[in-house]
């Protein structure tokens, strides 16, 4: 069988799944769902950090009353500690939760 120029890039572009995923998941307790809020806590993350910055460009427009911004910003600060609360619990750091988009970047 012959293998085409465009075949053989495919395959190096692809051989990096061969580090990346294990021959075997771990059915270990505490690993899954370490795991489990890892993925479940990266997600909220990402979510705070979208809702930061809507919030932000809302008070730079100025389509937030005063009160608006109080409650916002209330409402941000207890879930970004209700975030450290729960980094803790499951021994994660903030490296733990910066999600890699690939090629495009990580989140920050």
């Amino acid at each position: 069988m012959m293998i085409t120029n465009e075949e053989e890039r495919l395959r190096q572009s692809l051989t990096f799944t061969e580090a990346t995923i294990p021959e075997r998941i771990s059915a270990d307790p505490e690993v899954v769902e370490n795991g489990l809020a890892k993925l479940v806590l990266s997600i909220v993350e990402l979510i705070r950090r979208l809702l930061e910055k809507q919030a932000l460009r809302r008070m730079e427009a100025g389509n937030l009353t005063e009160a608006e911004i109080e409650r916002l910003g209330s409402a941000l600060m207890k879930l970004e500690e209700k975030m450290e609360e729960m980094k803790k619990v499951f021994g994660l750091n903030e490296d733990d939760l910066n999600l890699s988009l690939g090629p495009i970047k990580t989140l920050e």
